[in-house]
């Protein structure tokens, strides 16, 4: 089985964040990139385990210039067998989509893999875009995913219980909680990563149909008030006249 897992940089959430140019760029000085835990520990975590239960190979996908390649050689790390870089700015979902899909179009991939959503961007985009490009079915926020041959069962949360889809290979899904659970490399899988093929391609021609006027913080947390257990007349007083929930 071939599988692609599509891959990206997040800022580590214990990172400062600030903006530079009147608030139009996001200041990456410091900021300490990991893989987007979504793509890592759901994704790909499953895209090995279906690689170990039935064969095949797992190959990692993801858009950027060369500083993406730290996170890259974790994802090797953690078992996948070799790597591609689009070279081009990923600062557009669609862009995204786009190269990640003019790649695999040539591939045949029988599953394209992708972290439910990134922690920066929280945009849950990709995944739809390139199922519509590559013309395949798209299967968002899965729980659960097995095989028998090439029919998937795929297990997704809903209001009220779970929906379970059966479906021919290829498709493309996006994986959410529950998908897998995290890997940690080992030393064995760090200084293996090093030699496995990492394959830089030049972007395709592709306009952004997205761009940043302005990035915010959001407002600093007010202080908290403790209020003694004893004085509910003044809890009732606050949560009235200052939160305004009562």
């Amino acid at each position: 089985m071939k599988l692609l897992v599509c891959i990206s940089k997040s800022p580590d959430t214990t990172s400062k964040i600030d903006f530079t140019d009147n608030n139009t760029k996001f200041n990456e000085s410091g900021v300490q990139y990991i893989v987007n835990p979504y793509d890592e520990w759901y994704a790909l975590v499953r895209a090995l385990e279906l690689k170990e239960q039935l064969g095949g190979s797992v190959t990692t996908i993801s858009v950027g210039g060369v500083d993406e390649e730290p996170i890259i050689r974790k994802a090797l790390a953690i078992g996948a067998d070799d790597a591609v870089r689009i070279d081009g700015e990923a600062g557009d979902a669609y862009y995204t989509a786009y190269q990640i899909a003019e790649y695999a179009k040539s591939n045949g991939f029988d599953v394209v893999f992708t972290g439910k959503e990134t922690i920066n961007y929280n945009g849950s985009q990709v995944g739809g875009m390139l199922a519509e490009l590559l013309n395949m079915p798209f299967i968002s926020l899965a729980t659960k995913l097995d095989f028998n041959g090439n029919v998937a069962t795929i297990m997704k949360e809903m209001v009220g219980g779970d929906e379970v889809i059966e479906l021919a290979t290829p498709f493309v899904i996006s994986a959410a909680k529950g998908m897998a659970e995290q890997r940690i490399p080992n030393m064995r899988g760090i200084m293996a990563a090093r030699t496995k093929p990492l394959q830089v391609i030049a972007a395709a021609a592709c306009d952004r149909l997205v761009s940043y006027e302005s990035y915010e913080l959001p407002s600093a947390k007010k202080e908290c008030k403790f209020v003694d257990a004893n004085n509910m007349g003044e809890l009732v007083s606050l949560l009235h006249n200052e939160a305004k929930v009562i």
